[in-house]
């Protein structure tokens, strides 16, 4: 049984019907882990919905909506973590190392599984594969094999 964190690529999909919809609910639907909600994805899948709003792709009635379903789905399938300083350090570690190619926010969820040990669980193919070389464990909806390094 693993513990699966899931980024804001893959908790967007949950709560807005795209194409990966259906891998991420696959993937999610087998699990018996427990699954992790960083508060920073949380921020993330709020910044998203927020950027439908001003491209006018979702309605603010909407998206507050989803919001709030988000919100209900998280307090009964998933525990929420808290970023620590740590982490965001490790983060800037990472972004250093200029061949990962990784922003910011992809860094620092990779520093949060590498802290707690947890499998991320990402549709960003660039994230994956840098989290593998740091020794992170990855799951990828809808890859053939979503395993990744050793912790």
């Amino acid at each position: 049984m693993m513990d699966l964190y899931l980024d804001a690529s893959v908790l967007l999909p949950r709560i807005v019907r795209e194409p990966t919809t259906d891998v991420v609910d696959t993937l999610l639907a087998g699990r018996s882990g427990r699954l992790m909600v960083g508060e920073f994805a949380i921020a993330e899948v709020a910044s998203a919905l927020s950027r439908l709003v001003r491209m006018g792709r979702l309605g603010s009635d909407e998206a507050a909506a989803r919001l709030a379903d988000f919100d209900v789905w998280r307090s009964v399938r998933a525990s929420e973590l808290d970023v620590e300083a740590a982490d965001v350090r490790l983060a800037g570690v990472y972004v250093r190392q200029f061949d990962l190619m990784l922003r910011v926010p992809a860094a620092l969820h990779a520093a949060i599984c590498r802290r707690l040990r947890l499998t991320l669980v990402t549709l960003d193919r660039k994230l994956a594969a840098a989290a593998r070389v740091l020794g992170v464990d990855v799951a990828v909806p809808g890859a053939a094999h979503s395993g990744g390094g050793a912790m």
